[in-house]
């Protein structure tokens, strides 16, 4: 299996952040041979899509990130591939779109790491962490209203909805209604 310590230096910084937790299944299961072409759905901090570069060579692989932040830290990785990486800032569900667009089809396999990044999470400024202070923010491309705004101006009934919906609490409808009392109170 071939090593590019320039790909490795570039992913470090982010894979410090966040390992793949199952790299080595993941990469036996894909079977990668010289050649093949791989979306990285989730690229996060690279840790999948520098794996995958290094399996093989000549692996080409699109890696997909809705995050602008992982787009951004993820520049140093692309310049490392020299070519192999083209990192485009979309979701997973447009992954088909993406693809075509980029002239990515057909692909030998595709990745994905679903689930919110213990990046966003450890990083209180990005407003998803509930173990340091930060705003309340919760969005990936900070576009839209934020988790603050939706909790200050929702009406309690859609507040309680989305809180089960998306918090699977079964007590949405009292969360809801001790924010919107607070609310009145301040």
């Amino acid at each position: 299996m071939p090593s590019f310590p320039a790909l490795s230096d570039a992913v470090r910084n982010g894979a410090s952040r966040h390992r793949p937790v199952m790299l080595a299944e993941v990469l036996a299961a894909l079977s990668l041979e010289s050649g093949d072409r791989v979306i990285d759905g989730t690229f996060g901090a690279g840790g999948y899509s520098a794996a995958i570069l290094n399996a093989a060579p000549d692996i080409h692989v699109m890696a997909i990130d809705r995050d602008p932040d992982a787009i951004r830290d993820g520049a140093a990785l692309v310049e490392a591939a020299e070519g192999r990486l083209n990192l485009v800032e979309g979701r997973f569900g447009d992954l088909a779109s993406l693809a075509e667009e980029h002239g990515f089809i057909p692909a030998d396999a595709i990745v994905l790491d679903i689930g919110v990044s213990s990046m966003q999470l450890d990083d209180a400024a990005r407003g998803f962490s509930f173990r340091a202070d930060g705003p309340l923010d919760m969005r990936m491309e900070q576009e839209g209203p934020s988790a603050a705004d939706l909790v200050n101006t929702m009406d309690e009934t859609a507040l309680a909805d989305l809180i089960y919906t998306y918090g699977e609490e079964r007590r949405s409808r009292a969360v809801a209604r001790a924010i919107v009392a607070m609310r009145r109170e301040t």
